[in-house]
Order: C-alpha cells, then sequence, then structure tokens
C-alpha cells in the first residue's frame, strides 16, 4: 500500500508540498495496515480519519500559508486537480484491500473419509451446525442447478448484475416492498461470509466486494465457496454436509432431482425443507426441472425420472464408520477433512464380524473388542475397529482400545525370541529349562500348569511356555531386552527395565495394540526388503526411513516357528491345501484380564484385542480362545497372500545336535545339518552329551580298565540332562533313561545326581500363615536322577526323616539362617543354604 500512495503521490505533486506528500504516505501506511482487521467499513472510516486529520494540518502548514501570488486562480485549480487525484488514489488503494485475506472465519465439522473418499464419519463443528470442511469444486449437476435457479447470468457478469438490480428494483416499487435483492451469487457469497442484516448499504458493500472477489477467485471456486458455506435447512450448512444429511451419499453422486432439491433449499431454508413445507418444496424443485429441462440441459428420459422421485422422509444420521478413528482425528485435527488410509467396504466387514463375536462374548460378561489390519506393503491402516458398540451401552465402549495401554501377556516373546537368535544366544532349537523357578518370590508357572523339563526354543514360542520365557530372558538380560523394544516401537515402557524385571516378558509392562500390531509388520517388511517407516492411518506418498531394527535371516526363523501355532480349527491346517500360512502368536495377561492375537502374513497384518476395557478379568478370557478366532475370521476376508521367502545370504550350515538343538559335539551321535545365523556359531557346542562306560547288563557306570577279567564294558554316548531337567523331562519322554550308578569300588560320579527343586540355594523363604496367625509350614522339594533311591533329609545337625519315589519333604524351620542337608542311600549329599523370615 506504501508503494502505490507514495507513487502515485509523488507522480502528481512536487515542489513545495513534498514534506505534504512524504508525511501522508508514511501516516497511511502505518496507521490503516495497523487498524486493518477485514471490516471495510471500519477500515474505511479509520483511513478517512487520519488521513483528514493528518493532511488537514500539514495542509495547512505547506500550502496556505505559502505568500500570496499573481496565480492564485491558476494555482487554485491545479490544487483541486491535485485533491481530485489523491483522493481517487486513496479509493483506489482502499478498493485493493478491502477484501480480507480469509474470507470464511466459520468453525468447520471433522470429516473423515476412506482412502477412496467415501465418508467414514463426522463430528459437528463447535457452533453445533453441520458444516464440512470448503470444497474446492461442486458436482456438474449442482453446479448447472445452483446457476439456472439463482444466477443465469453468473457465468459473464463481473460479481454484479446492472440488469438484475435494476430489475429488482422496478418489482420492489411496483409491490412497495422488497421482493427481490437483485443480488449474483458472488454477492450472496460475501452476504454468508459477512453475516450482517440486509440493508441498502450493506447491499453497496456486497456488490464492491463481488466485484473484488471475481478479480481474486475463478468462477468454480466462487460457486464452491457459496456452496460450502449457504444454509441448506436447519443446522445443515454447505453442499456435503446437506447432501449426507438428506440423501445419505456424497454430492457427487446426487441425481437430477436431489441436485435440483438442493439448489432451492438456500433460498428460503427456513420456510421449506425435506421436513417443512415438503409439497411447496417439490413444486420449487420441479420448475427448476422444467427449466433445465425446456434449455436442454436434461433429456426427457432424466427429467420424467427426476420429477418423479420422491423427497427424503426426514435428515438422515451421518455415517458411523470406524467411530473411533474418527474421534481420534477429531481430537487430533479439529475441524479438518481427513482422507485415512481405511478401506471402508473392509471396515464394514472388520466391524460386522467384531459385532457378531461380540454376541457371544457378552453372554460371558466380555465386553469390549478391538481389531485392526495393516497393508505390510504400505505400512498403512487398511481397517480401525477401536472398540464394538460405539453408541449402545456396555461400559468403557467409547474407549479407543488400539491405542490404549493394556497388559502384553505373551505377545511379546517372538520379539524376544528373535533377539535371542540374532544375537547368537540360541539356535532355533536349542533346549530351554521348562522347570519350577522362584525368584526372589516371582515364581512364573505355565498355562497348564505343568513342567517338561526342557523343550526346544521354538516349541517355547508356539506354544507360549511361560517358564522357558523367563529363563531365556534372564540369560539375555532384562535392559537389553527394554532397548531392544523400545527400539521396535514399544513406546509405552515408561518405567525403568528394573521396574518390570523378568515380568516383562509375561505381562508385567503395557502396550497398545497399535504398536504391537506395526511392531510385526516391521518384521515382515524387513523379510522382503522394506524399509522401516512409521505406520501411519493416513496414506503417505513417500514416507520416511527409520533405522533398521529387524534382521530378515532372525526374523524368518521366528515366523517359521510361529506359523506352526497349533489353530483354533479341529481339523489340521497343514493338510488343508487352500489354508494360507500365517504366522500368529496370542496372549493372555496375568489374571484374564487381556486376550491378544497378533497375525502375520507377507501382504497383510491382523491384531486383535478381547477383553474389558475396564481391566476386569473373566476365566473366558484367554487369546486362544477369544481373540484367535477373531483374527481368523478377519484373514478369511484379505486376499491371501503367498508365503516369505527364505532370505539369502543370511545364514551358514552348521552341524547341529537332533536332541538338544545346540551345534554338535564329539559325542552327539544323532546330528544333522542345520542353516543358523553366523552369530549361533558362537554359541556352545551340545553339553547333555556325555561318552560313558557301562556294564554288559547296563545296570552300571564303570571307569575303564576297573572291571574283573572276564567281564565287558561297553562304551556309548548318552544324552544327560540335569537332575531338575531330567525329573520333569523323563514324565513326557518315555524314551528317555537315566544313568546307572557307579558299580561299587568301579569309580564315582563326579556330578550329584540330586538337584533341589525348591528352594533354590541362598534364597529367602517366608513361612505362610495360618487361618488362627501362627506359622506355616514350607515343603521342600528334590529331584534325583535314581527313581529308586531313598533320601534322608537333615536340618542343620537334625535328622527329619528320608523320602522315596517322590522327595518332598514338609517341616517348620525356625527363622534364622538354616542349612538343609540331603543324603541318598549310595552316600551322594547335597546341602542348600536358606533364611527363613
Amino acid at each position: 500500500m506504501y508503494s502505490v500512495v507514495h507513487g502515485r503521490c509523488t507522480a502528481l505533486y512536487t515542489g513545495d508540498v513534498q514534506r505534504y506528500i512524504q508525511a501522508m504516505c508514511s501516516v497511511v501506511h502505518r496507521r490503516c495496515a495497523a487498524l486493518y482487521t477485514g471490516d471495510v467499513q471500519r477500515y474505511t472510516q479509520a483511513m478517512y480519519n487520519v488521513v483528514h486529520r493528518r493532511c488537514a494540518a500539514l495542509y495547512n502548514a505547506c500550502v496556505l500559508n505559502r505568500p500570496k501570488t499573481g496565480g492564485a486562480s491558476l494555482g487554485n485549480k491545479q490544487r483541486r486537480k491535485r485533491a481530485v487525484r489523491l483522493a481517487m488514489a486513496l479509493l483506489l488503494t482502499g478498493y485493493l484491500f478491502c477484501l480480507p485475506r480469509k474470507l470464511f472465519d466459520a468453525p468447520y465439522a471433522t470429516v473423515v473419509t476412506d482412502r477412496h473418499g467415501e465418508l467414514l464419519g463426522a463430528r459437528i463443528a463447535d457452533d453445533g451446525q453441520w458444516r464440512f470442511p470448503p470444497c474446492d469444486t461442486v458436482p456438474d449437476k449442482f453446479g448447472r442447478c445452483i446457476v439456472a435457479f439463482e444466477d443465469r447470468y453468473f457465468r459473464y457478469h463481473f460479481g454484479v448484475n446492472p440488469l438484475a438490480i435494476l430489475r429488482a428494483l422496478k418489482q420492489n416499487l411496483k409491490a412497495r416492498r422488497v421482493v427481490s435483492g437483485g443480488s449474483t451469487l458472488t454477492m450472496q457469497t460475501v452476504r454468508l461470509s459477512r453475516g450482517e442484516k440486509r440493508t441498502i448499504g450493506e447491499k453497496v458493500i456486497e456488490a464492491i466486494l463481488a466485484t473484488r472477489i471475481e478479480c481474486r477467485y475463478s468462477k468454480p471456486e466462487i460457486l464452491a465457496m457459496y456452496a460450502s458455506h449457504a444454509s441448506f435447512g436447519g443446522n445443515v450448512v454447505g453442499l456435503d454436509a446437506a447432501a449426507w444429511r438428506y440423501f445419505g451419499h456424497s454430492p457427487a453422486d446426487l441425481s437430477w432431482a436431489e441436485a435440483a432439491t438442493l439448489a432451492v433449499l438456500p433460498n428460503a431454508p427456513s420456510m421449506m425443507h425435506p421436513a417443512k413445507n415438503r409439497h411447496g418444496l417439490i413444486r420449487k424443485r420441479n420448475r427448476l426441472l422444467k427449466h433445465l429441462h425446456d434449455s436442454g440441459a436434461m433429456s426427457d428420459i432424466d427429467y420424467d425420472l427426476a420429477v418423479s422421485e420422491t423427497l427424503p422422509p426426514a435428515p438422515l444420521p451421518l455415517p458411523q464408520t470406524a467411530p473411533h478413528l474418527v474421534s481420534y482425528f477429531y481430537k487430533r485435527d479439529g475441524g479438518r477433512r481427513t482422507v485415512s488410509s481405511v478401506d471402508k467396504n473392509l471396515q464394514e466387514q472388520v466391524e460386522a464380524i467384531l459385532d457378531r463375536r461380540h454376541a457371544s462374548f457378552v453372554r460371558s460378561d466380555i465386553r469390549n473388542a478391538a481389531a485392526m489390519v495393516i497393508d505390510v506393503h504400505r505400512n498403512e491402516v487398511l481397517a480401525y475397529c477401536g472398540n464394538v458398540d460405539f453408541d449402545g451401552r456396555e461400559s468403557s465402549n467409547q474407549v479407543d482400545v488400539i491405542r490404549a495401554p493394556r497388559s502384553t501377556g505373551s505377545i511379546l516373546k517372538p520379539l524376544l525370541y528373535y533377539a535371542a537368535l540374532q544375537e547368537g544366544q540360541i539356535l532355533p532349537n536349542t533346549l530351554l529349562p521348562d522347570i519350577p523357578l522362584n525368584i526372589n518370590g516371582f515364581t512364573p508357572q505355565n498355562f497348564n500348569m505343568q513342567y517338561e523339563g526342557a523343550v526346544p526354543a521354538s516349541g517355547v514360542i508356539a506354544r507360549s511356555l511361560n517358564v522357558p520365557s523367563v529363563y531365556l530372558l534372564r540369560e539375555y538380560g532384562v535392559p537389553k531386552f527394554y532397548d531392544f523394544l523400545k527400539k521396535a516401537g514399544i513406546s509405552t515402557l515408561t518405567q525403568p527395565p528394573s521396574h518390570y524385571g523378568l515380568s516383562l516378558i509375561l505381562g508385567g509392562a503395557e502396550a497398545t495394540l497399535w504398536d504391537v500390531s506395526f511392531a510385526y509388520s516391521g518384521m515382515a517388511r524387513s523379510l522382503q526388503n522394506m524399509a522401516r517407516t512409521e505406520g501411519s492411518v493416513v496414506p503417505v506418498d513417500s514416507p520416511a526411513a527409520l533405522p533398521g531394527v529387524f534382521s530378515p535371516g532372525a526374523v524368518w526363523q521366528v515366523f517359521d516357528a510361529i506359523k506352526e501355532v497349533n489353530r483354533p480349527e479341529e481339523i489340521d491346517w497343514r493338510f488343508v491345501p487352500s489354508m494360507q500360512k500365517i504366522a500368529w502368536k496370542t496372549g493372555t495377561s496375568y489374571g484374564f484380564r487381556d486376550a491378544w492375537a497378533v497375525g502375520v502374513t507377507s501382504r497383510y497384518v491382523v491384531g486383535v484385542w478381547v477383553g474389558n476395557a475396564n481391566g476386569e478379568g473373566k476365566p473366558e478370557l484367554v487369546g486362544a480362545r477369544t481373540a484367535g478366532p477373531v483374527m481368523f475370521d478377519i484373514f478369511n476376508l484379505l486376499p491371501q497372500a503367498p508365503w516369505f521367502a527364505c532370505p539369502e545370504g543370511e545364514y551358514v550350515e552348521a552341524p547341529v545336535c537332533r536332541l538338544s538343538g545346540c551345534l554338535k559335539s564329539r559325542f552327539c551321535d544323532e546330528a544333522g545339518t542345520a542353516l543358523i545365523l553366523p552369530n549361533g556359531l558362537r554359541t556352545e557346542t551340545c553339553p547333555y552329551h556325555i561318552h560313558v562306560n557301562v556294564s554288559a547288563d547296563g545296570r552300571y557306570r564303570v571307569y575303564e580298565n576297573c572291571l574283573p577279567p572276564g567281564q565287558q564294558m561297553i562304551s556309548e554316548n548318552r544324552f544327560v540332562l540335569p537332575p531338575v531337567w531330567e525329573w520333569y523331562y523323563k514324565q513326557h519322554h518315555p524314551e528317555y533313561t537315566t544313568l546307572p550308578p557307579f558299580m561299587k569300588g568301579c569309580g564315582e560320579d563326579p556330578h550329584s545326581p540330586m538337584a533341589f527343586i525348591y528352594p533354590a540355594g541362598n534364597t529367602r523363604v517366608y513361612l505362610p500363615k495360618q487361618l488362627d496367625g501362627s506359622d506355616g509350614e514350607i515343603t521342600f522339594d528334590l529331584a534325583h536322577g535314581n527313581a529308586d533311591a531313598t533320601v534322608y533329609w537333615h536340618l542343620d545337625s537334625d535328622y527329619l526323616g528320608s523320602t522315596r519315589d517322590f522327595h518332598k519333604y514338609t517341616f517348620r524351620p525356625s527363622r534364622g539362617k538354616h542349612s538343609v542337608t540331603v543324603v541318598d542311600n549310595e552316600g551322594n549329599t547335597l546341602s542348600i543354604g536358606i533364611t527363613v523370615e
């Protein structure tokens, strides 16, 4: 503005009034720019006051006080011309800057569509109006209808139609009241943006601003602004909201009759709409349709079909698809239109599955469920079901469980298996101990409340055994696994590693279904040489790459293990060629509060959570029984995807013991070649195969050359587990044989055949309390390699008694430190120290 005024004034004035010119330009630039707020009347008045006061003073000082000369008359004429030109310059400047930068400043509804533009849902604007965010264009049918009804010369005038104004003036004078305003669509757009009362002065302002709008915007843009802000009856504002509220679909799908109906509504929205004065609305609509037909815009068939259409009975509710996702965007980006990555068709099918399953779950008082589907290739969400029964009366039904932290149960075990494989801590089938464990009162148990002594690592993950997983985490290290989980995207680990301890692998930490599902998606992407990216619920053309976390070699071994998990179906999927391979894992949190299931193929990840959002546990809340079936129902909706190809260049061949899963030692008779990760070569060779000499009848072990002459000795390699492992292992593996004892005088076993199951040595033992408040008793549990052995028990120096077959002994020690000693009938001795509290 300064440049325009200064340049024009400098060109008009020279000589003695130079100071006047500079002062005026500075004042107009500073004061008017500060006072401009978008209100034309205030702006004009402020500019007039500033210029009038300052310029009048300067004019008196610089012009009127000059000495008079003989050419006074000529000077007065020149000054008048200059004043006129100055006024014109000021008016031109005001006209150029009279239009606000932002024409509309109304609150908008939050609108969320799927990836194809289909409406998922909306949340009303802050002022209680269904006003969708502005659209860029209007459909052709509606555009033709609204132009034909409101402003037939819209595409030809410059914002004001003089003929229409004259016609309106004539009609008003004849009727002696206002019956027509003569406003163009552009002027109506100005009126909608200003919201002022209809007066003659306001009409003049509208006309001025309409011409200015025509200079800034194209005709389609003006038409879109009008359509986006016109009232369509009640609290329905804008074409998009009206199309959905009255006809239940987008404006792009409007029929001729529907477009004509919406075109006539803004003319008198309070007088008639589909729920009020329906006959008048139909007459008005049909007149418009006839005009379009007569002008050649509609064919005969289109016209006949249009006039036969009925009006909708009443405004329709907006779609409520993915309501929790819509609420998420409402909280995050309220008042905006968001295109999500969700596929509406798939979303509705997934919601139908959850509703059907929920109807059966609720009979067990399980009231909430959530599910999401991820496209692995795009790393985007295709279905987002944050909960069930959004508008119902179920408890916590509006909680978005997908983003709510929940106890993880066993759902993170495959990540531990991956980390241990990747670092060379274990091989895929390394035996892990499955025996009772007590660490400072932490006593994990398997779901079936049994122990198997030793289980291959792949079986531990496939069968979701708790005790071996805790042993593996203890060996791997809680801090290391904690850091790995955070790198993998588990964002809810807010406490230090020591807070979670070994319970981290059994649900001691919380995670969201969002984080867990995208962690599995990251594993699937690594197997297909795709960069790790941030998971998204909106389409992203070029997502930023994140630091890699997963290596394809270890991921393939993890998926190869968990694809063998028994499915909920009664049939064995391996014998049905039409059933695709799915790597999947379930989880159940402590107290049966959360049931998880996550499945992976090369194309999709499906994550499911079932439970009560308020944390209430139920006996039926088991991942394999509730979340697992839902997950497979969802996979049945999805196209089948080929299984992952085994990654090349990731493995080395190595001899591996078949029984222990460790690298083959020189005493392993049963071994084969397996593909392992290079780091796996650092693992120890099989420690469970030893070379022994036994008598010919196999009853005794002997040292070499200790048998009397004539008696033969047999040398063989045996698979031998530690005593406690062995005690439980042989109950599930009848083929396992224990080592015979040494023949008297022919050797001694350097390893004790006994081991305490409970308690472990150097631990604190707490006496239980009886109902009467007195101290209870402690049961000590011992494993012995010889099933026929007799064990004698001692507490400190006192003899307690003996056991045979099952070595359990119950007594009540005094508080303090004690030594418990056991001696078997072969003279083997074992002692542990305990502290009783």
